[in-house]
């Protein structure tokens, strides 16, 4: 028997369509399997792709699935606030809960004064943790640019994460920022000379811009050249930093996806806790499609 799944797009982390990071969401998927969910997000050929199911604990809002174009993920950040913005009508007190493989997700929804939807806000659901570091020449193979482009003043190319995947943060120059181009056999290579990584990398840029950062990010062995919008790297860059400081709190507006066309703006933050470095980022949506899936 034929069945039928309802899905809507969004591009996210913007206030205007074709910008940001675009985003499909299936409200309803009860009855989908892990394989149907891994083929449609590759067929959808978004960054991620999410997949709604009844909670395990009826006190929180949905189980979220996220895919992207080959395996699924813990935690990432535009997929849980284009699914906030679609699951908005479920909220309590603007106040969404997710379970996702990483953690509870927890997403706070703002409004303006005629109580439209105007950002959602996810929090990391695991505190910042820092990995190893790993050569100059190694991360500046990997986004195609000479090891002069990095800047180590303050650190070393590193790996960090909050729930999701690690990603490997450095600092580079406004022309290594301008130049990069993800190398995939530098992505190959690295992967193979570090099996602590476990076949996974991928690489977040970033330089300061103003009071903000500009940042990209390259994935190609997921499928991902290059993402216009990363929440997920967004918030352990912003605890990173947080961490480097010193401070208490700290918040930055992240510019992301201008080389692609598709600007984004990411709005972080960060501050310490008892059990460590907890960040948060948001943003906005803009709804593009809806339509159907027969399966």
């Amino acid at each position: 028997m034929s069945r039928h799944f309802r899905y809507v797009t969004l591009d996210v982390f913007t206030d205007r369509r074709f910008g940001g990071n675009q985003l499909a969401v299936f409200p309803d998927a009860r009855g989908m399997t892990d394989g149907e969910m891994q083929s449609l997000a590759a067929e959808m050929n978004y960054s991620e792709t999410t997949f709604v199911l009844p909670p395990a604990d009826p006190v929180n809002t949905a189980r979220v699935r996220i895919f992207h174009r080959t395996a699924e993920m813990p935690f990432a950040g535009h997929p849980n606030v284009g699914t906030a913005y679609v699951l908005a009508d479920r909220a309590k007190d603007n106040m969404l809960r997710f379970e996702e493989l990483g953690g509870l997700v927890t997403i706070r929804l703002e409004r303006d004064a005629a109580g439209a939807l105007t950002s959602a806000i996810v929090a990391a659901p695991q505190a910042l943790k820092l990995g190893g570091e790993l050569p100059v020449a190694l991360a500046a193979a990997c986004a195609g640019i000479a090891p002069q482009g990095i800047v180590t003043a303050r650190h070393q190319p590193t790996l960090a994460s909050d729930g999701g995947n690690a990603r490997l943060l450095f600092e580079v120059t406004p022309e290594a920022m301008a130049a990069a181009s993800p190398d995939l056999g530098a992505f190959r290579r690295a992967v193979a000379a570090h099996p602590e990584l476990g076949g996974k990398l991928s690489v977040y840029l970033y330089r300061p811009e103003g009071t903000g950062l500009r940042t990209r990010m390259f994935s190609p062995l997921a499928g991902t050249w290059e993402d216009p919008a990363t929440g997920s790297a967004a918030t352990p860059l912003a605890g990173f930093l947080l961490h480097l400081s010193g401070a208490e709190s700290g918040a930055w507006d992240i510019a992301q996806g201008v080389e692609m066309g598709r600007p984004s703006l990411l709005r972080a933050a960060a501050r310490r806790t008892p059990k460590g470095i907890r960040a948060t980022v948001g943003g906005g949506c803009v709804w593009m499609f809806e339509g159907s899936v027969t399966l």
